[in-house]
């Protein structure tokens, strides 16, 4: 969940939010989603006037989120709805009937034609006040249409401010991207006829209603629903390359690692695409050309291409007819990495896991499994950090699969769906591939999967957790209409995920809303930003279930639970207290060490300063990752006093199972 610009760039599996192909949607199939969609949510199952407002609410925020086309007579109606309406909205919506939305949606396109004449008029205008980006924090809607030409002219100030920094060369192409990419949403928006105006709203009426049940329901376009399967498996079907749209076509980036583009030795970094199976690519919107040249495995792309020549050939463009076999492209450096810190007459592993993945090759489990055992095979491994910053979660299996790498037989984690059932996830190998030192290090945008992991490893006793204050907070769990079997077989109708309930660790904890704590607070570069499940839309509220240390398996069918409790309830994960004794001491040393710090000291006021982004100034000291090598500071002093204390035994240090 890395919330660090990267540019204008594009991996050629990206898919934005706008997709290029609508989803093939009627009011029938809208109608029939959204009977689905509340009988499974764990809470709301019938459709409220509560919900159509906020659907409407919803609906506002995805034609103006930046409140920069509409005036506020023109939204109120839908702002601050009448009774009548929200029930004349809720009947409608309930036999299939969106008109309600239709009207809604109709004030955009004189919105979009006035919008068009004051960005006229904004090439014109010079703007002697200086503007900032905390300017546009938090608006409300424009009272009138000059106080919205206002707006929309600071905003043009502001944007050829941030494109005077650039190289004079790139100025204008800086400008010319921005312009593409409004009118190219607009006319998303305002589709050319009327079939396809339908199938937009449809979409949006389906994107604002499950938005309102929660902060986590969503439905995706059939394109969003494909790179949303990508980010849990962590793996495409393409050439494997970075593109970035420089107008006169896409430059190469960069080629990642064991895809068909660096494997094949054709294509460089800074060449130039213009066509793609001799279709012309430039001026096209950068999702339409990764679409043409992703496909099936095994089958070819023909890319045009430009590549400039030094000086010494002339400084000449030469164009190129180059043919790449698609294959599968493994996001590795989306998984995981695997690095270590020299201690003593050893090594402290540090794991760095940024989703739960799965596939038909590997898993993360499997992946951090084969990187401690290459530790221990090539060094004297002391002990482990798992580093779970910037994971933002993925598949809960993998959730327990990890967990259980670390720990013995027991539950892991435990899901309560929209019955009020309660059943446990456990791990019953009872095998610890690593039963020495380990440190969980987190950050605010760990979420999901990796707040499981982390607050299970400290239920037990098995981690000293290290980080920010807080994780994300993401305590639900979603069931998605598309398996990961059927991974390219998406609906045309589009798919959705669905809150179904809520999940707590052995302890009974949930990190919804308030996140996991650590035991040694470690600010990191997050750690100023309002990030979090506190700061969504309309998330479910905190609870608690009793502990499930004492496993009575109660959730097994007692036709199996006898022959369950035979091969599992023996070598069962204690709750430990290793590190209790020398928490005060690692804190106490941890403090000291950042107070004494001044590049940590004055980090620590830059993050302190932040709004709600990273600011040039804080990415200066990520040059040095200071929560990083404050945390491997944290593991030496455990692993030294826990050295005096005699607990570094060869054998607590050794894997069970290894």
């Amino acid at each position: 969940m890395s919330l660090r610009i990267i540019g204008l760039t594009l991996l050629l599996f990206f898919t934005q939010v706008e997709a290029s192909k609508l989803p093939e949607l009627t009011p029938r199939d809208t109608k029939i989603k959204i009977q689905e969609i509340l009988k499974a949510h764990v809470n709301h199952h019938v459709l409220t006037t509560e919900i159509i407002e906020r659907s409407f609410h919803n609906y506002l925020g995805q034609l103006d989120p930046a409140k920069i086309y509409f005036v506020e007579n023109e939204v109120i109606k839908w702002e601050e709805p009448s009774q009548e309406l929200l029930k004349e909205a809720v009947e409608n919506v309930k036999k299939g009937n969106f008109s309600n939305f239709e009207e809604l949606h109709s004030i955009l396109q004189p919105a979009i034609q006035r919008r068009r004449l004051i960005e006229e008029i904004s090439l014109q205008a010079s703007m002697e006040k200086k503007y900032k980006a905390d300017d546009f924090r938090d608006l409300e809607w424009s009272k009138s249409e000059d106080e919205l030409t206002q707006r929309i002219l600071s905003l043009r100030a502001l944007q050829l401010d941030a494109a005077e920094k650039l190289n004079p060369d790139r100025k204008e192409l800086f400008m010319q991207k921005i312009e593409k990419r409004r009118v190219k949403r607009e006319e998303e928006l305002i589709a050319t006829s009327s079939k396809n105006q339908k199938k937009v709203i449809l979409s949006l009426v389906l994107k604002s209603l499950t938005g309102a049940l929660d902060s986590q329901t969503v439905y995706f376009t059939p394109a969003e629903a494909s790179q949303f399967m990508i980010q849990v498996q962590q793996r495409l079907f393409g050439i494997g390359a970075q593109l970035r749209d420089d107008l006169n076509g896409f430059t190469i980036v960069r080629l990642l690692e064991g895809g068909p583009a660096k494997e094949s030795n054709q294509l460089r970094a800074n060449d130039r695409i213009i066509a793609v199976n001799d279709e012309p690519v430039v001026g096209m919107e950068i999702i339409e050309a990764v679409e043409l040249i992703r496909g099936p495995k095994g089958t070819p792309v023909n890319l045009t291409i430009l590549r400039e020549h030094d000086e010494v050939l002339g400084n000449h463009e030469e164009k190129l007819e180059i043919e790449i076999i698609r294959g599968e492209v493994i996001l590795k450096e989306t998984r995981m990495e695997k690095t270590y810190e020299p201690f003593g007459d050893g090594v402290i592993g540090i794991l760095h896991l940024f989703s739960f993945y799965q596939d038909s090759h590997t898993s993360s489990a499997e992946d951090i499994h084969e990187a401690i055992l290459e530790l221990q095979r090539e060094h004297n491994l002391k002990g482990i950090i798992l580093d779970l910053r910037d994971n933002s979660g993925g598949l809960l299996p993998q959730a327990v699969a990890v967990t259980g790498l670390f720990i013995k037989k027991g539950v892991v984690v435990s899901i309560k769906d929209n019955t009020g059932m309660v059943q446990h996830l456990r791990n019953i190998s009872g095998k610890m591939v690593w039963g020495g030192p380990l440190a969980v290090l987190t950050d605010i945008t760990s979420a999901s999967a990796a707040e499981i992991v982390a607050q299970t490893l400290q239920d037990y006793g098995r981690a000293v957790l290290i980080g920010d204050e807080r994780t994300f907070g993401k305590g639900t769990y979603q069931t998605f209409t598309l398996e990961s079997a059927n991974y390219g077989k998406v609906n045309s109708k589009g798919e959705y995920k669905v809150t179904r309930g809520c999940y707590y660790t052995v302890s009974g904890k949930s990190p919804q809303l308030v996140g996991v704590k650590p035991d040694i607070i470690v600010p990191g570069i997050y750690s100023g930003l309002k990030i979090g499940e506190m700061y969504t839309k309309y998330p479910l509220e905190n609870d608690r279930i009793k502990p499930s240390f004492i496993d009575d398996l109660a959730d097994v069918p007692p036709i199996h639970r006898k022959q369950i409790e035979r091969l599992y309830k023996f070598n069962l994960q204690p709750i430990l207290t290793t590190y209790e004794p020398y928490i005060e001491t690692l804190k106490r040393n941890s403090m000291l060490r950042i107070e004494q710090n001044k590049n940590y000291q004055n980090f620590l006021k830059a993050i302190s300063d932040t709004k709600d982004e990273i600011s040039e100034e804080m990415e200066s000291f990520g040059i040095s990752d200071l929560q990083y090598i404050e945390a491997t500071n944290i593991m030496k002093d455990l692993l030294l006093l826990m050295q005096e204390n005699g607990e570094l035994e060869p054998d607590y240090q050794q894997a069970a199972g290894g």
